[in-house]
Protein backbone atom coordinates (compact mmCIF):
# COMPACT_ATOMS: atom_id res chain seq x y z
CA UNK A 1 0.00 0.00 0.00
CA UNK A 2 2.39 2.29 0.50
CA UNK A 3 4.77 1.75 -2.60
CA UNK A 4 4.47 3.34 -5.97
CA UNK A 5 2.96 1.01 -8.55
CA UNK A 6 4.49 1.16 -11.75
CA UNK A 7 1.64 2.70 -13.43
CA UNK A 8 1.43 5.68 -11.02
CA UNK A 9 4.92 6.56 -11.96
CA UNK A 10 3.83 6.39 -15.67
CA UNK A 11 0.90 9.13 -14.25
CA UNK A 12 3.66 11.43 -12.11
CA UNK A 13 5.79 11.08 -15.41
CA UNK A 14 3.00 12.46 -17.60
CA UNK A 15 2.33 15.04 -15.62
CA UNK A 16 6.20 16.36 -15.40
CA UNK A 17 5.65 15.94 -19.01
CA UNK A 18 2.57 18.25 -19.42
CA UNK A 19 3.96 20.64 -17.28
CA UNK A 20 7.23 21.50 -17.99
CA UNK A 21 7.25 20.55 -21.68
CA UNK A 22 9.37 17.35 -23.60
CA UNK A 23 12.23 19.86 -24.55
CA UNK A 24 12.91 21.64 -21.42
CA UNK A 25 12.88 18.23 -18.72
CA UNK A 26 16.81 16.85 -20.59
CA UNK A 27 17.45 20.60 -19.43
CA UNK A 28 16.44 20.60 -16.13
CA UNK A 29 17.75 17.06 -15.86
CA UNK A 30 21.19 17.68 -16.59
CA UNK A 31 21.39 20.82 -14.41
CA UNK A 32 20.45 18.91 -11.41
CA UNK A 33 23.47 16.42 -12.33
CA UNK A 34 25.97 19.39 -12.48
CA UNK A 35 24.18 20.80 -9.45
CA UNK A 36 24.66 16.82 -7.37
CA UNK A 37 28.08 16.77 -8.73
CA UNK A 38 29.63 19.81 -7.40
CA UNK A 39 27.34 19.26 -3.90
CA UNK A 40 29.04 16.18 -3.67
CA UNK A 41 32.83 17.56 -4.40
CA UNK A 42 32.12 20.66 -1.82
CA UNK A 43 31.13 18.34 0.39
CA UNK A 44 33.77 16.06 -0.05
CA UNK A 45 36.34 18.88 0.11
CA UNK A 46 34.95 20.16 3.71
CA UNK A 47 35.28 16.57 4.87
CA UNK A 48 39.20 16.03 3.77
CA UNK A 49 39.51 19.78 5.52
CA UNK A 50 37.96 18.85 8.73
CA UNK A 51 40.11 15.72 9.33
CA UNK A 52 43.57 17.52 9.41
CA UNK A 53 42.05 20.27 11.88
CA UNK A 54 40.88 17.85 14.67
CA UNK A 55 43.74 16.12 16.56
CA UNK A 56 45.63 19.55 15.91
CA UNK A 57 42.92 21.93 17.66
CA UNK A 58 43.72 23.64 21.00
CA UNK A 59 41.57 24.63 23.76
CA UNK A 60 40.40 28.13 24.11
CA UNK A 61 41.26 29.81 27.78
CA UNK A 62 38.27 31.05 29.39
CA UNK A 63 37.90 34.50 30.15
CA UNK A 64 35.87 34.51 33.08
CA UNK A 65 36.14 37.92 35.75
CA UNK A 66 37.92 35.61 38.62
CA UNK A 67 40.85 34.42 36.43
CA UNK A 68 44.40 36.14 36.35
CA UNK A 69 44.72 38.77 34.32
CA UNK A 70 46.17 38.53 30.83
CA UNK A 71 50.12 39.37 30.57
CA UNK A 72 50.52 42.81 28.88
CA UNK A 73 51.45 43.29 25.64
CA UNK A 74 54.89 44.05 25.18
CA UNK A 75 56.00 46.91 23.38
CA UNK A 76 58.42 47.61 20.75
CA UNK A 77 61.36 49.70 21.34
CA UNK A 78 61.64 52.78 20.26
CA UNK A 79 62.96 53.37 16.60
CA UNK A 80 67.00 54.40 16.74
CA UNK A 81 67.76 56.09 13.54
CA UNK A 82 71.16 57.63 12.58
CA UNK A 83 70.66 61.76 12.84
Amino acid sequence: MGSLQPWHWLIVIAVFVLLFGAKKLPDAARSLGKSMRIFKSEIKEMQSDAKPDTPSATPIASERADSPAAPAPETAPPDQRPA
